[in-house]
């Protein structure tokens, strides 16, 4: 089957999601590995080979099974109550205590039959009306049924999921609010975009999907390297990340004033992923030893030496002496390993670098913790005119000083503060309505669109109070117009 095509396989190695009901959970396809999701767990084995989309049902030994299609057993009319004013819920109405349940499910009894049997043995069963029996048949479906189906990973998906379990790893960043950023900023193939983003990779990921693996992506990124957990749950291919380069925020500046240069790098990023807060002190000393080393001939690479290792350097014999001089050659090896690493990482920085340089960028999206008013009138120097760009903010207040700002600077045109508002509806007959759990907020977009900034006129001070003086009393013309 092809990639991404509907009948896509599940493949070993793969990033999956598991879904029941409205809950969703990313995971690798791995054999024997025990995987816990909604109070179940099951090893994903079986559901190697099978078609992306597949309902399985949890068997003994956590064992995932095909789900038969079953025709639903409603054919007859069942017997329901006019309503449930009679129906008192004293915790007696039900025969089978746990125990018996336990006994069921040990004998390896279905899903489908324990509910049955809960059913029969319900005393107010048939006094409930028949919407209540729907209910309390979902109810005890979702107990005692374990069906998971596993599905290809999409923005959709992992937006609702990443929204669901983890919401303060995004930002609060809804799902809808994300559509609508990929489309005020106009993401398709083939566009040279910027993005900036603490969304754990999410809106990187989403981007990349857009954009099918045509064009090119630099990823601003704060501190020691790029976030991409939610990156990697999409399962791109290979090349999809040959477009993708990274650009740290802190060297903006520098890029912008002409005086950037790859001598200084932040860290390395690999060491820096591990402890974050501790990584800020770490990377500053590794830095600098990495220099010196580099600066020395390599014999004389300082060696460290550990607490246990004194104690074994206090009495040298002939094995210890040994033991020394592979020690150093390791050291040797490291140090030259760390200086390729550290020239590839300078070589892809002045490949972002040069890309940026080019200040022709098709489109910029941020979402961030950071404010965006530094952040966007610095990366707005980066695209050309006539671009879209798109801010994300979980509240209005920034983006209000944001707007603000960049109508006193000028050089966009159309801007748009936005919130989008969802509405869930249960749709299901006769009983159709909103669903209770409304969410609250999924945070504001300020959109609006490059044009090249005149920059002859703002010479001196006196014409560029002029300058902004003058729109404003035209606007005020135009508002006293009759429409």
């Amino acid at each position: 089957a092809m990639e991404g095509g509907p009948s896509a396989r599940i493949r070993e190695g793969d990033c999956a999601v598991l879904k029941r009901d409205e809950v969703f959970k990313a995971v690798s396809v791995l054999r024997r590995r025990k995987i816990i999701f909604e109070k179940q767990w099951f090893y994903l084995d079986n559901a190697i080979g099978h078609i992306y989309g597949t309902t399985f049902e949890v068997t003994s030994g956590g064992n995932l099974q095909p789900k038969q299609e079953v025709e639903e057993t409603t054919t007859e009319t069942k017997e329901a109550g006019t309503d449930n004013r009679n129906i008192v819920d004293d915790g007696k109405s039900q025969k089978l205590t746990h125990d018996d349940i336990k006994a069921l499910k040990d004998k390896g009894i279905k899903g489908q039959e324990i509910v049955q049997q809960l059913i029969e043995n319900s005393t107010t069963f048939r006094d409930k009306t028949e919407f209540a029996q729907d209910k309390y048949i979902k109810k005890k479906k979702k107990k005692y049924e374990a069906v998971i189906t596993i599905v290809k990973p999409s923005t959709r998906i992992l937006s609702t999921m990443y929204y669901a379990r983890e919401p303060g790893k995004i930002n609060h960043l809804r799902y809808d609010t994300l559509a609508q950023m990929l489309t005020l900023g106009n993401i398709h193939a083939g566009n040279k975009m910027i993005v900036m983003e603490t969304c754990a990779g999410l809106v990187l990921g989403a981007v990349m999907e857009r954009m099918g693996g045509y064009g090119s992506i630099i990823q601003m990124y704060p501190g020691g390297g790029p976030v991409r957990a939610a990156t990697s749950c999409f399962g791109f291919p290979k090349p999809f990340f040959d477009n993708l380069h990274e650009f740290p925020l802190s060297k903006v500046e520098s890029l912008l004033s002409g005086t950037f240069t790859t001598e200084t790098l932040p860290a390395d990023p690999e060491e820096n992923t591990l402890v974050e807060e501790e990584s800020n002190g770490l990377s500053e000393e590794k830095q600098t030893s990495l220099q010196e080393t580099e600066e020395e001939p390599a014999p004389e690479a300082p060696m460290e030496i550990s607490p246990a290792e004194e104690q074994d350097t206090m009495d040298i014999n002939a094995e210890d002496v040994e033991f020394k001089e592979n020690k150093e050659k390791e050291n040797k090896e490291n140090v030259r390993e760390k200086q390729i690493k550290q020239w590839e990482r300078r070589k892809k920085l002045k490949e972002a670098a040069a890309l940026l340089s080019e200040k022709n960028a098709d489109g910029l999206i941020v979402a961030s913790k950071f404010h965006p008013t530094p952040l966007l009138l610095s990366l707005l120097e980066f695209v050309a005119p006539s671009r879209p760009f798109v801010v994300y903010c979980q509240y209005k207040e920034p983006l209000l000083e944001c707007y603000t700002k960049l109508r006193e600077r000028g050089g966009v045109i159309n801007l748009k503060l936005s919130e989008t508002w969802l509405r869930n509806y249960q749709v299901l007959p006769d009983r159709s309505h909103p669903k209770l759990t409304m969410s609250g907020g999924g945070g504001y977009l300020l959109s609006g669109i490059t044009v090249i900034l005149e920059k002859g006129k703002a010479d001196s001070s006196n014409s560029e109070a002029l300058k902004m003086e003058e729109p404003s009393s035209k606007r005020c013309k135009l508002q006293d117009l009759p429409c």
